[in-house]
């Protein structure tokens, strides 16, 4: 009995190591096609970077086809566990591959521990950039990080479910663990593939809006296209050392702040109001009120403060204040008006701002309104249970009761985060960082906006190579929520 046992785990262990293999496999595949966008644009402008999207592309598709065509024909079935598996593994080999070009281009030649920083930044939505002299650099490079936000941003996993019929087996587990948010189990169709490619096509649609709005306000096509990429993927990366302050311009700072607003609500909504043909799904959304609501409130303090400090004029100190204050608390990281000078107190009160984030189905970072709004109403319960310690006071959002399990996931996910936060700050306070800029980096990293504060409000170049690999780490925790990187330690997750 004791032997057929140990077959029996054997098998299960060898199915799950083969499913795994073979799904990341068909994932890096899939992602190699996005080494040609940038090798087409050096083309185009002549720039002469070309060749290292073409050696990555080559690899990684080598790789891929090595994991998936020697099993290829065997049945697969993918659960929970080798859901998250996958999409871990994927995220960690993504970033070791996306740093490729970064090291084998001229320039920037960058060195691994920097590369792989600036690759996982751009996939994460975090912004975070070690780079220094951005206008200096080719087109296809510029043109590559903003990619590397737009494919982070709705998520590369979510982009294969929706398009790739290999990957019909398991969807739901590689979308469950992909997506952010406390509710992974919603759908918008009965389809999951059919949800994902719903929701694409929403982001989609507001980023070509998005670019049109930035080249009608005055920006080149190239530059449109780059920034509508890092901000409705909300992450951040620029063509310009300045950001969005490089071109002076009062409207291009509005369209970039209603853009990022409009990024940071669930896109879901988006569908729904469409199909429904009224904005009174959004409009009645719990989490979209209390989105609109803390937005609004960050905005107008942001705007007075500038104001009141003498940082700005009143007219200047609205528009700066608008695009600044939504660019920070939805996570985007977009930057104007020579934010690092900016008063301290506005700094610090953006970087709280964004570990409230925006909405859950979105890609921004921080802890999002969903979440806050759950821990709100079981804290009013907590008070109104202490007055009626017999009553059966259920937690409601909408008018609908959240069950127990989803109120605690949260709680868990809270504590978790903030540990994290301060775990992180620690290990790179230890290294030699100011606390200023150990706290802020980590705050950065870890709601993937990508501004610090002290020595990273602009560049994370001058920080030591261990204090880089934590922020790294804590990019990975923040896009992937950090359930499914904590898993790969748990002893029961490998039982």
């Amino acid at each position: 009995m004791a032997l057929a046992e140990q077959v029996l785990t054997a098998t299960q262990q060898e199915g799950t190591r083969v499913a795994v293999i073979v799904m990341i496999g068909r994932l890096l595949v899939l992602f190699s096609l996005t080494m040609l966008p940038p090798y087409f644009v050096g083309l185009l402008y002549g720039d002469g970077a070309m060749e290292p999207f073409l050696y990555t592309f080559m690899l990684t598709i080598s790789v891929g086809l090595v994991c998936w065509l020697p099993t290829r024909d065997r049945s697969l079935d993918l659960r929970k566990r080798q859901g998250f598996l996958v999409v871990v593994g994927f995220w960690l080999t993504a970033s070791l591959l996306c740093a490729i070009p970064f090291m084998l281009a001229e320039h920037p030649h960058m060195h691994f521990t920097d590369a792989v920083f600036e690759a996982t930044s751009g996939l994460t939505t975090t912004g975070a950039t070690v780079l220094s002299n951005l206008d200096g650099l080719p087109h296809s490079i510029l043109y590559y990080r903003a990619q590397l936000n737009f494919l982070g941003g709705m998520g590369v996993i979510v982009l294969a479910v929706a398009i790739l019929p290999l990957l019909g087996i398991g969807g739901m587990q590689l979308y469950r663990a992909e997506t952010p948010g406390p509710m992974k189990d919603e759908k918008l169709t009965p389809r999951i593939r059919e949800t994902a490619r719903r929701l694409w096509y929403v982001y989609v649609g507001l980023a070509i809006a998005c670019a049109f709005s930035y080249w009608l306000a005055g920006m080149d096509v190239f530059d449109a296209v780059a920034h509508s990429f890092s901000t409705m993927s909300l992450g951040g990366f620029s063509t310009h050392n300045d950001s969005i302050g490089f071109f002076h311009s009062p409207a291009i700072e509005v369209v970039g702040g209603v853009f990022s607003l409009l990024a940071g609500v669930n896109y879901a909504l988006y569908y729904l109001a469409w199909r429904q043909g009224s904005l009174m799904p959004i409009l009645r959304n719990a989490e979209f009120q209390l989105y609109a609501a803390v937005m609004a409130l960050i905005i107008i303090v942001t705007c007075l403060m500038l104001w009141l400090s003498g940082t700005f004029g009143p007219r200047e100190s609205v528009y700066h204040g608008f695009f600044q204050a939504v660019s920070i608390a939805t996570t985007n990281g977009l930057t104007t008006g020579g934010y690092p000078a900016w008063p301290p107190a506005i700094a610090l009160l953006l970087v709280f701002g964004s570990f409230f984030g925006g909405s859950v189905g979105t890609s921004c970072g921080g802890i999002k309104a969903f979440r806050f709004l759950l821990l709100f109403r079981q804290s009013v319960r907590e008070v109104r249970l202490l007055i009626h310690p017999a009553a059966q006071i259920a937690v409601k959002v909408g008018g609908k009761p959240i069950s127990e399990r989803v109120v605690e996931s949260v709680w868990g996910f809270y504590f978790l985060y903030i540990f994290a936060y301060c775990l992180l700050s620690l290990g790179v306070a230890i290294t030699g960082v100011d606390l200023v800029t150990a706290f802020g980096s980590v705050a950065a990293c870890l709601n993937d906006m990508g501004v610090g504060l002290g020595e990273t409000a602009s560049s994370f170049g001058g920080l030591n190579d261990s204090a880089k690999w934590m922020l790294w780490l804590a990019m990975l925790l923040g896009r992937l929520e950090v359930f499914p990187l904590l898993l790969m330690f748990s002893r029961e997750f490998w039982r």
